[in-house]
């Protein structure tokens, strides 16, 4: 099934697209570097921005989805 479809795996998807940007950003910054901040290429400067600045509930959510995909899940 699809990720779009199914809830969780959207919320998987969503959490590693941000710690990914996140990641890129504080290590290679000139990477997310557009000019067109409003567009759908600013997109993962928006979700580093967010893992920035919600880095504690990021992580949290992180480490909560993947015990619970670990040990919860089917």
């Amino acid at each position: 099934m699809s990720a779009i479809f199914n809830f969780q795996s959207l919320l998987v998807v969503i959490l590693l697209f941000i710690c990914t940007c996140t990641y890129i950003k504080s290590t290679y910054p000139s990477i997310l570097e557009v000019r067109d901040k409003h567009s759908f290429s600013g997109l993962p400067r928006k979700a580093a921005i967010i893992g920035e600045r919600l880095s504690p509930w990021v992580s949290a959510s992180c480490l909560a989805m993947g015990l619970y995909l670990l040990f919860i899940k089917d």
